[in-house]
C-alpha cells in the first residue's frame, strides 16, 4: 500500500503440498538473492533446487552446491556458457568458477488458463551431470513444476497478507507480528513434508527433494530415485 514502508518476504515451500518450509523477511531494499541465501541452511543433500533466472549468479549457485543439494536453474538470456563437452541428449558440460555444471537448452511454450500462449528459449543449468540417469527431456518437464510455487505465493499474498498494514512501530515488533502470521502455514508445511518423507521411507524408496526458488520461493518434492 502506498505511503507505508514495504517488507520483502522470501519463503521456502514444497511443490506437491505447497507447504511453507522456511521464511526470511526484511526491508524491501534487500535483494531477492540476499534473502534467498538466508534459506540455504534449509537445503539438504536430498534436495534439488529449482530457481528462476534471478538466482543464476555464480556465487549463489556455488553456495547452493556447498549445501550438498543439487540445482536446476534457468539462466539469464545473456549468459552463454562455454561448451566443454556435448552429451548424447543434446545437453553439454561447462564450469561456473570451477563448479561442474550441465546446460540444457529448450524452446518452451506455456498456455495460460485464459488460452494465452507464451513462448521462449530456456537455458537451464544443473548439477545433475549424468544424462543417462537424468535425461534432458525429463529435467525440462521437471522445471515446469516451478510454476507451482507461483500458485503458493499468490495464495500467500492474497489470503494471508492482502491489504494488511502491520501495526508494530519498531523492528522487533514487526518481526514478531510477521512470524505470528506465518506460524500456521509454516507448521502445516513442515507436517505435510514430514509425512510425505515418512511415507517414502516406509515404501523403501529414497527421497530426492526438488527445491525451487522464484523471487521469493523454494520448493521441495520427494521422488523415488
Amino acid at each position: 500500500m502506498s505511503g507505508y514502508p514495504a517488507l520483502r518476504l522470501t519463503v521456502l515451500c514444497e511443490t506437491g503440498t505447497r507447504g511453507l518450509l522456511g521464511a526470511v523477511f526484511g526491508p524491501s531494499e534487500n535483494g531477492e538473492t540476499v534473502q534467498a541465501t538466508g534459506l540455504l541452511p534449509r537445503l539438504t543433500p536430498q534436495m534439488l533446487l529449482l530457481a528462476d533466472r534471478a538466482f543464476d549468479g555464480d556465487d549463489f549457485l556455488r553456495a547452493v552446491a556447498d549445501t550438498g543439494s543439487q540445482f536446476l536453474v534457468r539462466l539469464c538470456a545473456h549468459r552463454r556458457p562455454a561448451v566443454l563437452a556435448v552429451l548424447p541428449d543434446g545437453s553439454y558440460l561447462t564450469r561456473f568458477r570451477g563448479l561442474g555444471v550441465r546446460i540444457i537448452e529448450a524452446d518452451i511454450t506455456l498456455t495460460t488458463g485464459n488460452g494465452q500462449r507464451i513462448t521462449g528459449r530456456y537455458r537451464l543449468a544443473t548439477t545433475l551431470l549424468d544424462h543417462r540417469r537424468d535425461p534432458a527431456e525429463a529435467l525440462i518437464r521437471l522445471y515446469h513444476e516451478r510454476w507451482e510455487i507461483e500458485s503458493a505465493f499468490y495464495s500467500l499474498r492474497h489470503t494471508l497478507l492482502t491489504g494488511r498494514v502491520l501495526r508494530s512501530q519498531d523492528p522487533r515488533g514487526l518481526k514478531q507480528e510477521v512470524w505470528a502470521l506465518l506460524t500456521e502455514p509454516l507448521q502445516l508445511g513442515h507436517d505435510r513434508v514430514t509425512g510425505r518423507m515418512t511415507e517414502h521411507r516406509h515404501r523403501g524408496a529414497s527421497a530426492l527433494v526438488t527445491a525451487a526458488v522464484n523471487g521469493s520461493l523454494c520448493i521441495t518434492r520427494p521422488s523415488a530415485r
